[in-house]
């Protein structure tokens, strides 16, 4: 469940812990699964502290995907640095059960949804390639272990993010179209099934919040929730919230156009993808049933699930 702000005082302990943030300013820039802050140093440099929701990622979670992240900077990919605490570690713990992660500062800003965002899409496309291409032929060290993002873990009632059964709006005959959709995706990703040539180690979040532009420059941030999951699940998740909208059918074409100056995809990705897509919805559907308190949550609570429905009704296997 989504959690309270946290407030000035409560944070001033976990500044000491590096020697960047000590004696510096933190203004709250999201909640969401995590608090993410801005601190702003005495000595003017600035930096990103993200403090985890207690129990939704383990310490040697938490780590795993820190230590993706730093292989994945080898192939050139922009993506954040994480910085190491006083006492060397790149997570810190404090305040009972608690994780802290201090990132350098990305300099950019959140497209939005009205922009032409079709060069972006292209950009994720081929950043989604490179990354499902490096991770074909990655050893991840001893100890690593991440969520997988399957059929059990979105559409069960005990799902990673919550049961989609409980949000909003699923009653009456929303709900009888939405379980035969739950019925029909687990058949069509039992029959696609889990090859690595199609399942794998994903950032499973790359919407359009998750990246930062500047100029040319776009940065991939919050790997959170990456961990194993169809690779085509990744554009199903760049589309997030603007599933419904006019320019989505473009920016699917570019986001496809750019993974395939990279890596190629076969006839079976391409059919797979709107399954995808709703494998997706389904799985914020749920989300926003178990986070509420949000803001996002908030804003798309009142038609996702019959927008869901809709996107159900014209979707065939």
């Amino acid at each position: 469940m989504a959690e309270r702000a946290l407030d000035s005082l409560e944070l001033e302990p976990w500044l000491g812990l590096w020697e960047e943030t000590t004696g510096g300013r933190a203004a709250l820039i999201n909640l969401s699964e995590n608090h993410t802050f801005r601190i702003d140093a005495p000595d003017g440099r600035r930096h990103i502290l993200r403090l985890h929701r207690p129990g939704y990622q383990s310490l040697a979670a938490v780590q795993s995907e820190l230590a993706w992240v730093s292989a994945l900077r080898d192939t050139g990919l922009p993506l954040p640095k994480a910085l190491p605490g006083r006492n060397g570690d790149l997570v810190q713990q404090a305040a009972g059960q608690r994780l802290a992660v201090l990132f350098a500062f990305e300099e950019g800003r959140e497209p939005e949804a009205g922009e032409d965002l079709a060069t972006l899409f292209r950009t994720i496309g081929g950043y989604s390639a490179i990354a499902h291409r490096h991770v074909e032929a990655w050893r991840p060290p001893e100890g690593f272990v991440r969520p997988a993002w399957t059929t059990e873990a979105i559409l069960d009632p005990e799902g990673l993010w919550g049961d989609w059964r409980q949000a909003p709006g699923v009653e009456g005959k929303t709900r009888r179209t939405l379980d035969d959709l739950d019925r029909r995706l687990r058949a069509a990703l039992a029959a696609y099934g889990t090859g690595p040539d199609r399942f794998g180690l994903i950032h499973a979040d790359m919407r359009l919040a998750n990246l930062l532009v500047a100029g040319d420059r776009v940065t991939l941030i919050d790997f959170d929730d990456c961990g194993f999951g169809w690779f085509m699940y990744d554009l199903a998740a760049s589309l997030s919230f603007n599933e419904t909208s006019s320019h989505a059918a473009s920016l699917k074409k570019n986001w496809i156009a750019g993974y395939a100056t990279v890596r190629p995809l076969s006839r079976e990705d391409l059919s797979i993808i709107d399954t995808m897509i709703l494998f997706r919805r389904m799985a914020l559907l749920a989300w926003i049933g178990s986070h509420a308190e949000t803001g996002l949550a908030r804003q798309h609570r009142e038609r996702f699930a019959a927008d869901t429905v809709q996107l159900a009704d014209t979707w065939s296997v």
